[in-house]
């Protein structure tokens, strides 16, 4: 009988055990949902893992976030020093899934004197880095004409610009995380398709990842005729690049049907220009056929037919981000063959260089982003107080 006791005893105790064990998985479990909910309502780094390094396809949650687009930056040793330090610490300061530079890391030529690098120097490249990683969250960056094609020119040192091009693949994108102090994993088009110094290379810049219902796509487009005019044009690297943005982009369409993305974002450095209005700032073209009527040589109309169809079709949101001619701008200039106005498409050129008016646009727009929303994108401008020049800051209302 006692044995009998003692077995029910220990039977009991097994299941008393169980049931604690059963309850700390259900109050942890409670826990966990209670911090990811309030985790998520913050916010903060919406694209990063718990081990800092997201895998880019945030696909599933479509809560509101925000992002920073900048580029065209640093023109001048004011701006190296100052201008860009201060618009950093402004992004840092708000919650932003990730920032993005559209390429121009320095302006046209070197500044004779400068204390900061201005000519194509590895240490404009090592600048850049620090920069992007003194960002707290996931920096993108695409590269930019005056950081690798017009490296040629004399007042830039006399670099090769493929050369450049292969040493700003090996800085800034030799893994597929993302830089800055939070990382994300990116899709990477590692066709070896693209040129470098030594033949074929893989298009390592351009890169694509999903976050909150969006797809976002990076395209190394440059200015200078997409390196088919300037100091030392190369239409053998131009045609390979081409063909590979071409691809990249159209990929980026597919891929984002397959995910059900509400809208896609594409970030470039170059102006393509996309009508015949704007002749002082970017290429002039038929806005029906996209042929460049300027006389220049058009490095852009292959590009923007391919990307004109895909637009048409895809019919959800469109946003191409831009720097190169300096001027802050939403609009949405691009046509159909007929003349009608692609509704669904917006052109978005982010804040540059405007220091030849004496005026510090060290600035950068914040974009709030709800894939359940009817547009997807709004932007809003971030003036930085602490880099305005014209018209001060306003002092804080005392009263």
């Amino acid at each position: 009988m006692a044995m009998k006791k003692d077995s029910k005893f220990d039977q009991s105790g097994k299941r008393s055990q169980a049931m604690r064990k059963l309850l700390f998985s259900a109050i942890a479990a409670l826990f966990i949902a209670a911090l990811t909910t309030a985790l998520a309502a913050g916010g903060r780094f919406a694209a990063r893992g718990d081990d800092g390094r997201g895998d880019g396809h945030d696909r599933d949650s479509r809560g509101v976030y925000a992002i920073g687009l900048w580029g065209d930056l640093p023109y001048s040793d004011l701006q190296a020093t100052t201008g860009v330090p201060n618009l950093i610490a402004d992004m840092n300061s708000q919650d932003l899934a990730f920032t993005a530079h559209d390429g121009d890391l320095k302006a046209g030529s070197g500044t004779p004197g400068s204390t900061t690098p201005t000519t194509c120097s590895d240490a404009l490249y090592t600048q850049a880095l620090n920069y992007f990683n003194s960002l707290k969250a996931p920096a993108i960056f695409t590269t930019g004409d005056n950081d690798w094609t017009d490296c040629d020119r004399a007042s830039n040192g006399g670099f090769s610009s493929l050369e450049r091009l292969d040493h700003e693949r090996a800085v800034f994108f030799s893994t597929p995380f993302s830089l800055g102090q939070h990382r994300i994993f990116q899709e990477v088009q590692t066709a070896p398709i693209c040129l470098g110094v030594s033949g074929n290379v893989a298009c390592v810049e351009n890169r694509r990842w999903t976050i909150g219902g969006v797809t976002y796509a990076s395209l190394n487009i440059q200015g200078s005729c997409n390196n088919l005019c300037d100091t030392a044009p190369d239409p053998a690297e131009y045609a390979a690049r081409n063909a590979a943005d071409i691809e990249w982009m159209q990929e980026t369409f597919d891929e984002a049907k397959a995910y059900h993305s509400a809208a896609i974002m594409f970030i470039s450095q170059a102006d393509p220009g996309f009508d015949a209005t704007d002749a002082t700032r970017g290429p002039v073209r038929n806005p029906k056929t996209l042929a460049e009527t300027d006389g220049q040589p058009d490095g852009f109309q292959q590009f923007l037919l391919a990307m004109r169809d895909e637009v048409i079709a895809f019919e959800k949101p469109v946003a191409y981000v831009h720097g190169d001619s300096h001027y802050f701008r939403v609009d949405k200039p691009f046509l159909n063959s007929q003349g009608q106005r692609l509704e669904n498409f917006t052109r978005v050129e982010t804040f540059g260089d405007n220091q030849g008016n004496g005026n510090n646009d060290v600035n950068w727009l914040k974009v709030f982003v709800d894939a359940r929303s009817r547009e997807v994108f709004s932007y809003q401008t971030q003036i930085v107080p602490a880099n305005r020049t014209a018209v001060p800051a306003p002092q804080p209302d005392v009263r």
